[in-house]
């Protein structure tokens, strides 16, 4: 019989008894030389690490990433190379919901991809969307507070959630997605998922496009109903992280083929609409998807906290021939993220395993909590240096970006060119008649509990989007269809201040 591993404490030395504590005399008090119930109370009252502000709910798993179509022209990241296979790490979680939520709730999924790329690690960070609620990071707490719990009861509150939304015409197209059938994906393997923003790429030769990822799910499209859901979660509140792990682990390894939209800047001067308004979208008849290549996820985690909980993810971690762009979401996300992981996670959470880059680290950083490296030991520390140590790499230098207009606080509503209800009335009107009855309806029970007031503003997006959306939704709400019209005569302030209080019939 083999022998079982002797416990030890954290730093190696044996721990004689595990269930019985050090006390003064039979019936006294425990005293505080019982070292090893200090270091296992204190390591257990730090086990749980503050949970993701939004995304708190989520399952991950490894992968590969292979190019199986040419795009070089476009970039030349090593990554997107024809034939190049890269490691994966990919995170799917819900976003309102905290760690111990069911995960079939309807809501948004996110989906990050972690590439341990030859040159080093890029983060693409995503929902299961093409497009999102708001576009300016300024309402990103808010957002966050609006669909998470009320201060004063501790609970969810749909009041919060459509007040705000409806506040915010840009929240339409969105909301039009997350109440539809869509709302309540199946599992993450029959979902498609996005990069939402636009991005750059650029060449060898320092050439610029805009581009947008798309990830279109092989597995085939599936979702549930607000009932399937409810019975799901009553069973197992863990389905979709259950579904995913199994899947893999039986080998059916879930399989998503990666797509490109591209715009030139010239494209992008001359668009009809902002095209760095993640609000908006690129129409594929105008910018036909261009097939990259497939990912494929294929091992589960050994350990959860280690691997998924632990993993951190920034749409600031990009590689030479990717970019960023002016979206100004995203340019709030570039700090915010890596941010939240330096006060979640430490300072030095990249060190962490399923973080850490594949690729040999120089950098300047040095010292702070959970330091486990060398530290980098004398290696000068500043630069310049005399020494010669880690000189920058001039030659992956993005090419330059020209601005015009002066510094200023622009309100997106402000442009003439802003149109918040244009996507969301096409997309009500290539839905068949059972997938508008399932988001009318979807839509009217979620608002149940929402004020007249607040029915009201929807209604009228509704009506701006396309009028049947609206005339039924109004009918599903039992709203009054003559209010609907009244109100729609008004300008986007003159209906805020109409739906500020109370409407009634």
């Amino acid at each position: 019989m083999n022998e079982h591993k002797k416990l030890t404490n954290e730093v190696g030395a044996p721990v004689a008894d595990n269930e019985v504590s050090i006390t003064a005399g039979p019936r006294g008090p425990v005293v505080m030389q019982d070292v090893w119930l200090m270091e296992k109370m204190a390591h257990f009252n730090r086990e749980v690490i503050p949970e993701r502000r939004m995304h708190a709910k989520g399952w991950g798993a490894y992968g590969t990433f292979t190019v199986t179509h040419d795009i070089s022209k476009y970039t030349k990241a090593k990554v997107l190379q024809p034939g190049a296979v890269t490691e994966t790490f990919t995170r799917f979680s819900t976003v309102a919901g905290e760690r111990g939520a069911a995960d079939c709730e309807r809501d948004i999924r996110g989906v990050a991809t972690k590439f341990y790329t030859e040159e080093g690690n890029w983060d693409l960070v995503g929902n299961n969307t093409p497009t999102f609620f708001i576009r300016d990071v300024h309402n990103f707490a808010d957002l966050n507070r609006a669909v998470k719990r009320d201060p004063r009861t501790g609970r969810r509150s749909a009041q919060n959630n459509w007040d705000f939304w409806t506040l915010l015409p840009e929240c339409f197209h969105q909301i039009t997605i997350v109440m539809s059938d869509r709302g309540i994906p199946a599992s993450f393997r029959n979902m498609h998922f996005f990069g939402e923003h636009t991005f750059s790429l650029y060449n060898d030769k320092n050439e610029r496009v805009w581009c947008k990822f798309h990830f279109k799910t092989q597995q085939g499209i599936k979702n549930f109903s607000n009932e399937e859901a409810a019975k799901v979660n009553s069973v197992d509140r863990e389905y979709h992280g259950k579904d995913l792990y199994d899947a893999i682990e039986e080998g059916n390894f879930p399989k998503w083929t990666m797509y490109v939209q591209i715009m030139t800047e010239e494209q992008a001067a001359n668009h009809y609409e902002n095209p760095f308004d993640i609000t908006k979208i690129w129409r594929h008849g105008e910018y036909p998807l261009i097939e990259v290549g497939e990912l494929e996820l294929n091992r589960n985690a050994d350990n959860y906290f280690a691997e998924v909980e632990q993993a951190a993810f920034a749409p600031a971690h990009v590689v030479p021939g990717i970019g960023f762009s002016p979206d100004r979401f995203l340019q709030g996300r570039l700090f915010a993220y890596g941010d939240a992981q330096r006060y979640r996670l430490g300072v030095n959470h990249n060190h962490i395993p399923v973080n850490r880059a594949k690729v040999e680290v120089n950098e300047y950083h040095r010292d702070g909590a959970m330091r486990t490296d060398g530290n980098y030991g004398g290696t000068p520390a500043y630069t310049p240096n005399s020494a010669g140590a880690w000189t920058a790499q001039p030659e992956v230098m993005e090419p330059e970006l020209s601005l015009e207009g002066a510094m200023y606080r622009y309100d997106p509503k402000d442009d003439p060119t802003d149109d918040c209800f244009r996507a969301g009335g096409d997309l009500w009107r290539v839905l068949t008649e059972e997938k508008k009855q399932i988001l009318i309806q979807n839509t009217a029970d979620d608002m149940a509990s929402v004020t007249p007031n607040v029915k009201y503003r929807h209604a009228v997006h509704c009506y701006l989007a396309d009028p049947e959306y609206g005339e039924r939704f109004t009918k599903a709400a039992g709203l009054s269809m003559d209010k609907v019209k009244e109100l729609a005569k008004l300008d986007n302030n003159s209906l805020i201040q109409a739906t500020i209080s109370s409407v009634s019939e």
